[in-house]
């Protein structure tokens, strides 16, 4: 392709436009035209200047003609210049004032609702923020760089807030480009990053130990001599007088039963002592004399009861024989 004002030859590939890539296609195609120096065309450097070199201007129209899809080409097919194809792509893509306007309020509260994850990467955080300021800026709305690098600061998470405090308290903010921000947050997430294996690998260590105790203990079912020597921690193992209660010496242990060193009374094989012996007979014999004594007292109270019965009525005899007497005198 010719350079305009013949100024040499330069072969240049051509972006292509689609729905949904019109930032960047734009943004290409502006370089592009600059490069043949025909952006002119376009946009004129000088406001006053009124007429466009028509050779100028035909080298822009075929550059934008040679980056729209067919199904487009057909509606810019009544336009005469360059500056009138390009306007027309803008609002075709881009909309009306109204629905640029719009689109403008969305990408702004898509940016200030914008943060960034504990686990997402700086990079990958700060192209999607840079690619929300770019889109705002094409539509025409001015967004200032210490504006996106003091959102970039409140954006990060925790981990970052060290390294954010840092540069708001001692960097100047009116003048910090976002590129410089974000190599500062870059180098602090690279320290991060080492303190994190470290850490990563001692866990694993720690889970590895966890499963070989795990396998080791893996056995569930126990035999009833295994289930008593876990339950007495140890007992008589191995000949052993050890363990039993709380790990105590059962070396010094005496047996309330058979006096014993060596082992518990509960755990002692002999028979039990004469003392406990009387004892429970003693308990059996109540047990079986209980009876035949709530009989007797039960047969001693109906005794007195009917002995005071008796009583009474010969008390009424006596009282009616004397209001008998007393009536035959008078």
């Amino acid at each position: 392709m010719n350079v305009g004002k013949g100024k040499g030859s330069m072969g240049l590939s051509y972006p292509m436009l689609t729905k949904t890539n019109y930032t960047v296609w734009s943004m290409k195609m502006k370089v592009l035209m600059q490069a043949h120096g025909v952006w002119e065309a376009v946009e004129q450097s000088d406001p006053k200047a009124v007429v466009v070199d028509e050779r100028v201007d035909k080298v822009a129209m075929a550059m934008i003609y040679q980056s729209v899809p067919e199904e487009i080409l057909l509606s810019l097919s009544e336009k005469k210049q360059a500056k009138e194809v390009w306007e027309a792509l803008k609002t075709m893509c881009q909309g009306a004032n109204r629905a640029k306007v719009a689109k403008i309020q969305t990408l702004k509260a898509e940016f200030e609702a914008l943060t960034m994850k504990d686990t997402e990467l700086l990079d990958d955080f700060s192209l999607k923020l840079v690619g929300l300021v770019t889109n705002i800026r094409v539509l025409g709305e001015e967004v200032k760089e210490d504006y996106v690098v003091k959102k970039l600061l409140r954006a990060v998470p925790s981990k970052f807030l060290q390294i954010a405090s840092t540069i708001e308290q001692f960097g100047n903010l009116e003048e910090m480009m976002l590129e410089e921000a974000i190599g500062s947050l870059k180098a602090h997430e690279e320290r991060l990053k080492g303190t994190t294996e470290v850490t990563d690998s001692q866990v694993l260590l720690t889970e590895e130990e966890w499963r070989k105790r795990e396998n080791s203990d893996s056995k569930l079912l126990l035999t009833r001599e295994e289930w008593q020597k876990r339950m007495n921690r140890g007992g008589n193992e191995g000949g052993s007088n050890t363990g039993g209660r709380n790990g105590r010496d059962k070396s010094r242990i005496r047996c309330y039963n058979c006096h014993i060193y060596g082992h518990y009374a509960a755990e002692c094989r002999k028979p039990k002592r004469e003392k406990e012996a009387r004892q429970e007979a003693l308990m059996a014999r109540t047990e079986e004399e209980e009876p035949a004594l709530l009989l007797a007292k039960h047969d001693k109270k109906c005794e007195e009861s009917k002995q005071s019965y008796d009583g009474g009525q010969r008390e009424v005899h006596g009282i009616e024989r004397r209001n008998h007497r007393v009536s035959e005198v008078w």
